[in-house]
């Protein structure tokens, strides 16, 4: 490694001082978009000593960035705060050298080693298996697509490419023939719901909330779950090609946004849905069904949102929402991947079964 090599840990305090300065978004490429950066700060559960991130930098070119945030963790009987690793890169030209071991390294020690990683890429695999971590859960991710998406086929198997002007039209007319059915079949089934729409959580909202994430891994509060959900965490550009800069983390796009909405049938709450569009993406944060008598309901529900988005696909972790929604609806197909979820062996669970949601450790 260079001997120009600096390692630069970011607590919340340093986090606040570079945000004034404009630090780290001043080039092309930034660690997290700004917004997201502000919006940290607003989070009352990092203090001003914890740490957001770690970089390395060679003189003034950032090479490598850990991107790790604290939170509050239901561990049976005590809640201990852990720090999620949401994040770590390292630049192409170091990818042989021994930077990213040094600054995971850096960055374990910055967090006393108590770190949960919700998932991680196939590529280090053999590195976590060498490391003193334990694997917490394995579990299934799902994209649900309603179309071809001739983009993500071409991004796949490149010899499409040569034929991306048929591929886009068949695209477009297997989407309108699926979507044509699917907003035909949740016409009929949702013809009694009403959708209320919220920026932040009323008390009646939370009250039907607590409930349903009591057993969370993560601790949920009214004011935690207010700031998950704040739509400022993301930087809507309308004219993406004229923005100067792309981000290491999701958070900047032409259209990008949050949805956060309580269903009502009878005049009684039945779901809250929360939700991310992305361009063609719907990513989905919270589904908590209070009776399963309302699932399929509330199945149908996702959907609507699901149509009015025009996005594409769905993208899930949970497993019973995944197979309702090709359960009732028309699919094209339905990709699987499995994802780990591990922990440092010096986080005790004291037997706790542990489950991870959607909503669990989701900083998209």
């Amino acid at each position: 490694m260079s001997k120009d090599l600096q390692i630069v840990p970011i607590t919340k305090a340093k986090l606040r001082a570079a945000i004034a300065d404009n630090t780290y978004w001043k080039t092309a490429t930034v660690p997290i978009p700004k917004s997201k950066a502000i919006w940290l700060l607003s989070n009352p559960r990092i203090e001003e000593d914890d740490y957001c991130g770690i970089f390395g930098f060679e003189g003034k070119k950032m090479v490598a960035f850990i991107y790790m945030l604290p939170d509050l963790f239901n561990l049976g009987k005590r809640i201990e705060k852990i720090y999620w690793e949401l994040l770590w890169w390292v630049n192409d030209d170091y990818k042989n050298t021994v930077l990213g071991t040094y600054i995971f390294n850096e960055a374990l020690n910055l967090a006393n080693k108590k770190v949960i990683v919700k998932s991680y890429a196939e590529g280090v695999n053999d590195f976590y298996q060498k490391q003193p971590f334990k694997l917490i859960e394995a579990r299934l991710r799902y994209i649900i697509f309603f179309s071809l998406d001739a983009s993500i086929l071409i991004g796949r198997f490149a010899l499409l490419k040569h034929a991306k002007i048929i591929l886009s039209i068949t695209d477009k007319f297997v989407a309108s023939i699926v979507n044509k059915l699917n907003k035909a079949k949740v016409k009929k089934r949702t013809l009694g719901l009403e959708y209320h729409y919220l920026n932040k959580l009323d008390q009646k909202t939370w009250e039907f909330i607590k409930p349903l994430c009591t057993n969370d891994l993560v601790h949920k509060t009214k004011a935690y779950i207010d700031w998950q959900l704040d739509n400022s965490q993301y930087t809507q550009a309308p004219v993406i090609s004229k923005f100067p800069q792309k981000s290491l983390q999701v958070g900047i796009g032409y259209n990008i946004r949050i949805h956060n909405v309580k269903i009502i049938k009878n005049e009684k709450v039945i779901c809250f849905l929360s939700y991310i569009v992305n361009h063609k993406e719907f990513n989905i944060k919270y589904f908590l069904v209070k009776n399963e008598s309302n699932y399929a309901t509330c199945v149908d529900a996702v959907i609507e949102h699901f149509i009015q988005s025009r996005a594409n696909f769905i993208f899930t972790d949970d497993t019973k929402l995944s197979n309702s929604i090709n359960k009732q609806f028309i699919t094209v197909f339905t990709y699987k991947k499995e994802k780990k979820a591990l922990a440092h062996n010096s986080i005790e669970f004291n037997n706790k079964v542990l489950k991870i949601y959607n909503r669990d450790g989701h900083f998209y």
